[in-house]
């Protein structure tokens, strides 16, 4: 059998990756991040860099990963502040949860045009701000929202009903994989997506009980 190839070199990433890894706190990191033009198209079609959200505490204790911004979040600079993101807020209060206790990231920080899947040469070139912020976060509890973000985390082949409802180890943090709430809202208040998604949040407030 033939050795797997070695992932492709991509200057754009790598630049990113030691531009992120100096950053040495959130402000800084966030200030290295608004000015990013490794992705051409998303640099030259979007509003803002969204870098996202982190507890006034800058300690959270958990992270939510989503995939990428839309429209509103494009046009404010912030996650999850549009439909998905007013969905959200509702299942996290639900299961018994406060987003302000929570940094709230996306695994691209641009919005793709149209709001198309993010391509996987533009997840590789952002990589490197998810990684640091990250690291710099240091919370122990992190919810990939949607498969995008699973796939980050759990690997290209990654199936979303495969790795539900548990938590895995990455890196010495619990992931938990979970729908994302734009498909809570395209398949109704009755979907499985929408009962998938605050079963998952409700199982990660549990997983939290007794910690700071």
């Amino acid at each position: 059998m033939a050795a797997p190839r070695p992932p492709r070199f991509d200057a754009g990433a790598a630049e990113v990756a030691r531009t992120a890894a100096a950053a040495r706190d959130w402000a800084s990191l966030a200030a290295a991040a608004r000015p990013c033009t490794a992705c051409p198209e998303l640099a030259a079609t979007r509003q803002h860099v969204v870098v996202g959200d982190v507890p006034p505490t800058g300690r959270p204790r958990f992270v939510l990963v989503g995939e990428a911004p839309g429209a509103t979040e494009d046009e404010t600079g912030r996650p999850f502040v549009g439909r998905s993101g007013a969905l959200l807020d509702q299942l996290l209060t639900e299961a018994g949860l406060a987003r302000a206790d929570a940094a709230v990231l996306n695994v691209v920080k641009c919005r793709p045009p149209a709001n198309r899947t993010p391509r996987s040469v533009e997840v590789q070139r952002c990589g490197g701000w998810l990684r640091r912020q990250l690291e710099l976060l240091d919370a122990p509890v992190v919810v990939a929202l949607g498969l995008s973000s699973a796939k980050w985390f759990l690997g290209p082949r990654t199936v979303l009903a495969g790795v539900r409802g548990r938590p895995h180890d990455v890196d010495g943090r619990a992931v938990w994989a979970t729908y994302h709430p734009s498909a809570a809202i395209r398949f109704g208040p009755k979907g499985a997506p929408r009962a998938g998604l605050l079963a998952d949040l409700t199982a990660v407030a549990g997983s939290l009980e007794g910690t700071a």
